[in-house]
């Protein structure tokens, strides 16, 4: 409460209070025997409201004193500044101090933000909810994602071109005496190996002024190279690059640029494991991704990511399917070299030792799988971690596994430990919940469809759901 003889400017909320009341400024003047004017003032903040007017008003209005003298800025401003740590205000400097400005001499302003934030959080989980059921499908055409993985899924992830014109890279990079070397000899660029605060959090930049290529040293020593190798594609091969996106065909503009970045990615992988060479060492360690990676100095996800594109006419080696999710299930990258039917919509099956890996970080866990078609395939699957480098760099764990046909199994050093266990001998799987008819699946999440689910009424059977015989 405010002491007698005090004042304080509460324009904005003598202006709620008035409209929660259902008032005008001349009938609120009537009942306060003031002028609407001196109303008017009140609620621009011009005049402030005295000790007087404050008791006048409690009085009149029969309203709790102290909660009308409650000073409620704190309040919003906190919520102010929980709503701006929004990521997509990630760029804008906002000081707690504006925030807490606004609140007090805006408070409408900002709980029209608060309300337009809200409206926009739903919004985002309402689409996110639909992509997830699949509902967003026909609207895919504008997924840039969806065309990048269109585009390299209906080539199988092999861009022979590509791959001609990284060997051919790489031999010049070897002549030069390696990268750092090249980017000298060939661009006069120096390379620096520089903080993350200097990058301002980027992994790589290129500085045209200064001519410098930048690398965030806090990364290892794969993935710096994988920088430096992407920068010199960018460089080097900018002209086959266009001609690849020239082939797109219809696609969006953030389409067309991701699938630009996806074809440098791709070519830097090349540059850093060369096809012929790539391709030799596979067969002559079996498929030893770890060895493989070791061998050519990359990360274990970029070797096994570089197994999905070897189809080159007559140098193809094992087909693989590369997948790679979070914790949550969400699949960040998904690469079809082997044809198997992952779902595009919906959770995979958790009988699967993709998802179960993360008990077992960095451990590669061989499995035999089977699909209820009869298909079977044989599966690795191991932790891969990204970020970190530093005290307090935030670092994300992720799985990945390949998959081959069980048919070319046999070639791979994982399965000669583990024996193919034959028909019904490995572990059944879905590729989702919805398309496996398997009745007594432990592991089951939803009903498949086309399947009416049975009354539990006098037995309830092991599986989450009884259903009925097709």
């Amino acid at each position: 409460m405010a002491p007698p003889g005090a004042s304080s400017y509460l324009g904005p909320r003598l202006r709620r209070l008035r409209r929660d009341l259902g008032l005008t400024q001349a009938q609120m003047a009537t009942d306060l025997e003031i002028s609407p004017s001196y109303i008017a003032l009140l609620e621009r903040n011009q005049r402030p409201l005295t000790a007087d007017l404050l008791l006048r008003l409690a009085r009149t209005y029969k309203l709790d004193m102290a909660q009308l003298a409650a000073d409620e800025g704190p309040q919003l401003a906190a919520r102010l500044q929980a709503m701006l740590r929004d990521p997509m205000f990630a760029d804008i400097e906002l000081p707690p101090l504006e925030a807490g400005d606004v609140a007090s001499n805006f408070p409408a302003v900002a709980e029209a933000m608060l309300r337009l934030h809200a409206a926009y959080q739903r919004d985002q989980t309402a689409l996110a909810d639909r992509a997830a059921e699949g509902a967003g499908a026909a609207a895919e055409g504008d997924d840039p994602v969806a065309e990048a993985r269109r585009f390299i899924g209906a080539r199988r992830n092999s861009f022979p071109a590509l791959d001609d014109a990284a060997e051919r890279l790489a031999e010049a990079v070897a002549s030069d005496g390696g990268l750092e070397q090249w980017f000298r000899a060939r661009h006069q660029l120096r390379v620096r190996y520089l903080p993350p605060d200097v990058l301002m959090g980027s992994l790589r930049r290129y500085d045209r002024h200064r001519e410098e290529v930048l690398i965030n040293d806090t990364l290892d020593q794969p993935s710096r190279r994988f920088q430096l190798a992407l920068q010199l594609v960018y460089l080097a091969m900018r002209r086959d690059l266009d001609a690849m996106v020239k082939e797109v065909g219809e696609a969006s503009e953030s389409g067309r640029k991701l699938i630009r970045r996806t074809l440098a990615n791709y070519a830097a992988a090349a540059v850093l494991m060369p096809y012929t060479a790539f391709a030799r060492a596979v067969e002559a360690r079996a498929y030893d991704v770890e060895a493989l990676a070791r061998h050519f100095g990359t990360s274990f996800e970029q070797t096994a990511h570089r197994l999905t594109t070897l189809h080159k006419p007559g140098h193809e080696r094992v087909p693989f399917f590369f997948i790679r999710v979070d914790q949550a299930g969400n699949v960040s990258k998904r690469l079809d070299g082997g044809g198997f039917p992952f779902a595009r919509h919906g959770g995979g099956c958790p009988l699967w030792s993709l998802h179960s890996v993360f008990t077992v970080p960095g451990q590669v866990v061989p499995q035999w799988i089977e699909l209820p078609d009869g298909a079977r395939y044989f599966s690795i699957a191991r932790t891969v971690g990204a970020g970190g480098g530093s005290f307090g760099a935030p670092q994300l764990v992720r799985a990945i596994a390949l998959v081959c046909a069980a048919a070319d199994a046999p070639r791979l050093v994982y399965a000669r430990a583990h024996p193919d266990p034959g028909p019904g001998g490995g572990t059944p799987i879905g590729v989702t919940c919805r398309l496996c008819h398997r009745p007594l699946c432990p592991a089951r999440a939803l009903p498949p469809v086309g399947r009416a689910i049975l009354s539990d009424e006098t037995h309830r059977p092991g599986a989450a759901y009884s259903l009925a015989d097709e």
